[in-house]
Order: C-alpha cells, then structure tokens, then sequence
C-alpha cells in the first residue's frame, strides 16, 4: 500500500507495476494530503495520516481507519497539527500519531467499534526545526521516532520516558525501521544518505 498526496491510498500489484486506487477520499471530499500508513498484523485494516498542509495555525489534519475486508472508512482524529507517521502498540489497542508541527506524539486509545477515546499527548519533544516524523515500534512496544529538523532519533520505553538518542549526520531525518538483525535503519531526505545502527 502507498499513501500518495495527490491520489490517496494506493495499491501496488507486484507482478503488474500497476498502482490502483484504494480509497481517494471521503464522502464527497478528496483527502488533503495523505502522508503516512500502517497495516495492523491481521491485515483487516489500514491506519493513515491525511495531512494535508494543516499545522498549529489550522489543526485539521486527520487520522482515518480503512477496512480492508469491508471498505468501511472510519474519521478517528480531524484535528491534528500535521498528523505524519503513525505506529500501533504490539496489542494493537493504541495508535501513536507523530503530529509535526506541534513537536509531539500522541496517544489515541483504540475502542472496539474502531472509535477513539480519551487521545492525548503522550510525548512532548523539545527543539528542532520541525518535528517528529516516521515511527517504529521496537521490543517490549518501545517507541522509536525520527526527529525532522533535529537530525536524530529518539528511542522512549512504553511510558514514554526517553532512553537514547541516535544522532546523524543531516538534519532531515525522516524515517526508520528494523531490519530482519534488528539494526535500526534511518533515511535522511537532505542527503539522501540511509544511516545502520
């Protein structure tokens, strides 16, 4: 799956190359700039991030929930500041949402019905040039986030207490996975540059 800007949700066909519209938006509307996704482990839904150029200026950035099986398109959050990587916690009843330009992660606990209840900030960083960006979930649903505009990334255990911090060579900082050794891996878009650790 691809979150597109201009198209919404896409899907590649590997064998094809073909990239196929998903979902473009909702009711009537086109989405504003979709940025990130994520699919949950059984593969029944799909969480993104439509941002659009929302910030602190007009919080209306929003978090959707896509049924993969049914179609059904849940609005979870529609005023976020610049909603950008998203994570879910390893039991799947929380989603963590990077929200940019407020320099911040928040925490939106995820009922049955697919609703939201009682989100919050559950982390709220300090410094940079723009904010958090991509997010990993690491063991024991440790969150790891790239810091844009602070050239790092910063690891926190499950209460969100901060335990390291991985500088890198560029300010952009953008993304970062695990790779199948359990290296961290981070994308920086200024140089292009992939740092291992």
């Amino acid at each position: 799956y691809i979150a597109d800007y201009r198209q919404g949700i896409l899907v590649l066909d590997t064998e094809t190359l073909v990239m196929l519209p998903v979902v473009e938006g909702r009711h009537s509307e086109h989405f504003r700039g979709c940025n990130d996704l994520i699919v949950n482990k059984a593969g029944t839904h799909l969480y993104f991030t439509d941002q659009g150029q929302s910030g602190m200026h007009m919080p209306n950035g929003r978090v959707y929930r896509y049924g993969l099986l049914d179609g059904r398109l849940d609005l979870l959050i529609e005023t976020g500041p610049s909603p950008n990587g998203l994570m879910l916690n390893e039991s799947e009843s929380v989603l963590y949402v990077a929200m940019t330009r407020a320099n911040a992660i928040w925490r939106l606990p995820l009922m049955n019905d697919g609703t939201v209840s009682k989100a919050g900030v559950f982390i709220q960083l300090s410094g940079g040039l723009g904010g958090p960006d991509g997010m990993e979930r690491g063991l024991d649903d440790t969150v790891h986030v790239a810091h844009v505009g602070n050239g790092c990334v910063w690891s926190f255990d499950r209460s969100g207490i901060p335990t390291h911090r991985v500088m890198c060579g560029g300010e952009h900082v953008t993304n970062l996975t695990f790779s199948p050794q359990g290296r961290m891996v981070i994308t920086e878009s200024g140089s292009g540059d992939v740092y291992r650790y």
